[in-house]
């Protein structure tokens, strides 16, 4: 039997190349005759760069950028060819957040793409997600050139003295170069589905502090480009994605970025069964992640997908509206703390279980 292993990180255990090795370490252990092929996935969020070195290869660039909090950290470039990859989560993401949340800058992300514009990149992608900020790429713009009559770089707090922003600096900077945005969401920046009512909690903004910090994203539109702040993707990683957009950058999903990078629909026509996962399968999984994008290209393949999960969230009706056939729980097979403790272990434990079952 042919099956393709194509699973998502499971967010803070494993990362998608180490949980589609686990996942074939325990489905050889009952199928070791069946041919394994391992196409570890991202959206845009932590791990995209990982997963596209390893699927093209191309040259990785150390560099050092400005964190959440001002701190240094690190962070690379992926080259190949003309275009570079940089992942959002690794000068902004939720880890790195460690302090508040109302003054966390995304200017690491614009250093980033700086750092791909002087190593000779015509094309520019970056992948948007997992991050802790939510200042609507205000500090993107700010490591670009822009300017303003305010502070851009002091998080979403600052921008409520932003009442004029002059962009002309960082588009001139960017002159010659293909942005693409590629995010998990499609949400608005501000409003009922935009970024902070909608990822703000998760991020540490309480939901008494939820409305005035949407205020400060507001003005911040106004005073650049409101009829962008309303565009799909505006919302992605904090309002990164809105700052990328107002620069002239185009939206792609994450998934599909990576799916068509990975020759994903090619390989699911030669399987006979696709394997996907990530650590929490719940109904946002159809807003761009990695188990809706692989089970949409399994269908297309007429092939059959299943998902193996940390948890499994969702009844049999959402999960077959998801397009997964089945879904496998680690918490339920194992319990929350060994789960936790021992991931790649109970994950390959799973693997192993469930074979018994696909394999023929």
């Amino acid at each position: 039997m042919r099956v393709l292993i194509a699973p998502d990180k499971f967010a803070g255990t494993l990362t998608a190349v180490q949980a589609a090795e686990a996942i074939a370490a325990g489905w050889r252990r009952h199928a070791p005759d069946d041919e394994l092929d391992l196409a570890p996935m991202a959206d845009g969020g932590p791990g995209f760069v990982d997963v596209l070195h390893a699927a093209l290869a191309g040259e990785l660039s150390a560099v050092t950028v400005s964190g959440p909090h001002g701190a240094q950290v690190p962070a690379v470039v992926l080259r190949v060819a003309e275009t570079a990859y940089v992942e959002s989560a690794q000068a902004a993401g939720l880890h790195l957040v460690d302090g508040d949340p109302e003054t966390a800058t995304s200017r690491g992300v614009g250093e980033l793409v700086l750092a791909a514009v002087d190593g000779g990149a015509t094309t520019v992608v970056v992948g948007l997600g997992g991050t802790g900020t939510n200042d609507g790429g205000a500090g993107v713009l700010a490591a670009l050139g822009a300017t303003s009559d305010g502070v851009l770089d002091g998080g979403p707090a600052a921008l409520s003295s932003v009442s004029d922003v002059d962009l002309g600096p960082a588009r001139s900077r960017l002159a010659g170069v293909r942005l693409v945005a590629a995010s998990d969401v499609d949400s608005p920046l501000t409003g009922l589905f935009g970024a902070t009512k909608t990822f703000g909690p998760q991020k540490g903004i309480g939901e008494d502090r939820i409305a005035e910090v949407d205020g400060w994203l507001e003005g911040f539109a106004v005073a650049t480009d409101r009829r962008t702040s309303l565009d799909k993707g505006a919302g992605a990683a904090g309002g990164i994605g809105y700052a990328l957009l107002v620069l002239g950058a185009t939206r792609e999903p994450g998934i599909d970025l990576v799916a068509s990078s990975v020759s994903l629909a090619a390989r699911a026509r030669q399987a006979d069964l696709v394997v996907t996962g990530e650590g929490a399968f719940d109904f946002s999984s159809r807003a761009g992640k990695v188990p809706y994008g692989v089970a949409a290209v399994a269908s297309e393949a007429l092939r059959p997908c299943i998902a193996l999960a940390g948890q499994v969230l969702v009844g049999s009706r959402e999960m077959r509206a998801l397009g997964i056939e089945s879904a496998y729980s680690l918490v339920e097979l194992v319990g929350e703390e060994r789960a936790l403790g021992a991931p790649a272990d109970t994950l390959a434990d799973l693997a192993q279980r469930v074979a018994r079952t696909w394999s023929r």
